[in-house]
């Protein structure tokens, strides 16, 4: 498999070592209302996300209108009773708005992509120019799907939910095949909405980077941003979560999105862990230099007369740090000092016979 550790959008390089690369998603947000879905664009800005995402479907390209068992939702979800073809109905983004939300976002500076679920939704997609897809977790078996997306030549970000990881390893191929220099990135999900935090298993993502060589990132759907952080933590390069203008309003996503300020703090959150993360590197940095003064070194503790001896009770280890280093206390002791030495004064080595 060639390694391929970053990807890049609209000239955003995404791997490790660069910024967090985050994404508000609007999925159902937008209560069916294009003002909504534009105040939730511009409200992303506002927060300092670097991308929207969306979702680009219908009812009738992911599923089937029927009321047989099969197709009705259960299980203890969030939309549990309602049929797919009923909630994909209430749920999806008009295709007519997409275009136009997408010429908001870019009037932002702010990149917006989408989640195609059928080769239609691909075609729009490219006549709409965007710059990278999403594979919905759902979706990560049907290769055929991911072949057709990965075909057009943009980066490709798929999100893994309940996948193992042979399925995960199929889907990246299934990307690769459309060519070796294929931009991919994967996302751990845990699809259930919302999602128990116990449930997360993070450390998914420092395995799948090392065994794919790819950029792993993580698409969240628990309640609250200590879940994004950890991921962060642990080397995650995107980090996608919900978004809302309030979870008031009911809707099929609002349970587990983030509000504006929620996002907001996730944001400074993230960018203030990623300072954080720095390098592997040891010693003392710009800040931590002015403490090295605390460190402790050998002081002159009781005045000492030229000739006398060096014994615990007249040279200790203390702070400050002028002295010399602690570790020649037992070379010093049973020593003579060269000269008269005050109470206070810094142990050097000319003072020692």
């Amino acid at each position: 498999m060639t390694e391929r550790s970053y990807i890049e959008i609209n000239g955003r390089k995404i791997g490790p070592g660069e910024p967090v690369f985050i994404v508000a998603e609007i999925s159902a947000n937008h209560q069916q209302d294009l003002n909504e879905a534009v105040k939730l664009v511009q409200k992303a800005k506002e927060v300092g996300v670097d991308a929207v995402k969306l979702q680009t479907y219908t009812a009738d390209t992911l599923t089937i209108q029927s009321d047989r068992a099969e197709f009705r939702v259960s299980g203890g979800t969030l939309w549990d009773g309602e049929t797919l073809y009923d909630l994909y109905t209430r749920a999806y983004t008009p295709w007519e708005w997409q275009p136009k939300l997408k010429e908001v976002a870019d009037d932002l500076g702010m990149i917006l992509f989408s989640t195609p679920f059928d080769r239609t939704a691909v075609d729009f997609l490219e006549d709409m120019d965007v710059p990278a897809y999403k594979v919905a977790s759902f979706e990560i078996v049907d290769t055929l799907l991911i072949e057709y997306i990965a075909g057009k030549g943009k980066p490709v970000i798929i999100s893994t939910g309940m996948a193992t990881l042979p399925e995960i390893d199929k889907a990246v191929q299934a990307a690769q095949s459309a060519g070796e220099d294929t931009q991919i990135a994967l996302l751990k999900c845990t699809s259930a909405y919302p999602a128990p935090p116990e449930e997360m298993n993070l450390r998914a993502i420092p395995y799948l980077a090392e065994e794919l060589k790819v950029p792993v990132g993580l698409s969240d759907h628990t309640c609250g941003i200590a879940v994004p952080l950890a991921a962060v933590a642990l080397g995650a390069c995107i980090v996608e979560k919900h978004f809302t203008l309030s979870r008031e309003i009911p809707g099929p996503d609002s349970a587990f999105s983030l509000e504006p300020s929620e996002f907001k703090e996730m944001v400074v959150a993230i960018r203030t862990a990623e300072k954080a993360l720095g390098e592997a590197r040891f010693g003392a940095g710009e800040q931590e230099s002015k403490g090295l003064t605390f460190r402790r070194s050998l002081f002159i503790v009781e005045d000492i007369k030229a000739g006398e001896v060096f014994t615990e009770e007249n040279v200790r280890s203390i702070r400050p740090s002028y002295g010399l280093n602690p570790c020649h206390l037992t070379e010093v002791l049973g020593q003579r000092a060269t000269r008269d030495i005050q109470r206070g004064t810094p142990l050097a080595w000319e003072y020692v016979s």
